[in-house]
């Protein structure tokens, strides 16, 4: 849905824009503490603590760069796709042995710290305009969202089924 809204308006409307981009790290804050909460809490999650805060620092981040210089908008999600990235990387090769299944995390933790990069490189140019980018890195990460949890659904059930068997 911020997706959509990101394409459909947010480029189009300055004031959507912005607020989808405060929105997005408010939101990866709030759905790394839900997983960690439910996934053994914060003591077995320290990368995903970590993130929630950087998540949220970023949102508080990204409120003063639109409000000082929205030039810098990409800067600062850069910086936050890269150690996001990386925090998601390390959350899932942590937790490989334990739930299984965490490829499609472990690609999204790399591809986004990557994207980190690029959007550093490409903060400065002028077209398209940051939400967009952002825009699309989003896009690329529900997908793998996605893919992780239908994987972990699977073998749930596999797991289910075959011990009621």
């Amino acid at each position: 849905m911020w997706v959509a809204l990101a394409f459909a308006i947010g480029q189009h409307v300055t004031a959507i824009g912005a607020a989808l981009l405060i929105v997005y790290p408010l939101w990866d804050a709030l759905t790394n503490y839900v997983d960690m909460s439910r996934s053994g809490g914060m003591r077995e999650n320290l990368t995903q603590a970590f993130n929630v805060f950087a998540s949220t620092v970023i949102a508080i981040a990204v409120i003063v760069v639109l409000s000082v210089n929205t030039s810098l908008v990409l800067d600062v999600f850069g910086v936050w796709a890269v150690l996001s990235g990386l925090l998601q990387l390390a959350t899932a090769v942590c937790r490989w042995k334990r739930f299984g299944a965490q490829w499609a995390m472990i690609l999204s933790g790399g591809q986004s710290a990557l994207a980190g990069a690029f959007f550093i490189a490409q903060a400065h140019a002028s077209v398209p305009p940051a939400i967009v980018k952002v825009a699309g890195y989003a896009g690329v990460g529900a997908i793998y969202f996605l893919v992780s949890a239908l994987w972990l659904s699977a073998g749930q059930l596999r797991r289910k089924s075959a011990s009621t068997h």
